[in-house]
């Protein structure tokens, strides 16, 4: 597994990403909230991966997008601890639910917590 967060590992389709919102089960952990969802047609250890921070709690898109790329580190740093020696194959969406700034280092403390609880669950 590399340490980048390669195209192959975004969620970038909207019929994924409605089925996501449709079928899929949450886990919150706050400041984050993950929505997941278990899918047979993709390939084995292959999990997809979006993040989103409502416009609600950050109005500038500096912020925002400040916070996804925290995410996006995070995730990239920790998936490997998690994901190392499980075969779970689906798809999944990381939400900032917080109302200030975060730290990378409090950040990556909550998604390891996420990932972890996802990881028991499946």
């Amino acid at each position: 597994m590399k340490f980048t967060l390669e195209k192959k590992e975004r969620l970038k389709s909207r019929k994924l990403i409605e089925k996501l919102f449709e079928e899929g089960k949450t886990i919150r952990k706050f400041p984050l909230k993950l929505i997941y969802l278990t899918i047979e047609s993709l390939p084995a250890q292959s999990n997809k991966v979006s993040f989103s921070v409502p416009k609600r709690n950050f109005k500038k898109a500096v912020d925002r997008n400040r916070i996804k790329r925290l995410l996006r580190e995070a995730y990239r740093l920790e998936r490997k601890t998690v994901f190392n020696t499980s075969s779970l194959s689906c798809i999944f969406m990381i939400t900032y639910i917080g109302k200030t700034e975060p730290i990378l280092f409090d950040i990556q403390e909550k998604i390891r917590e996420v990932l972890t609880l996802l990881k028991e669950r499946k």
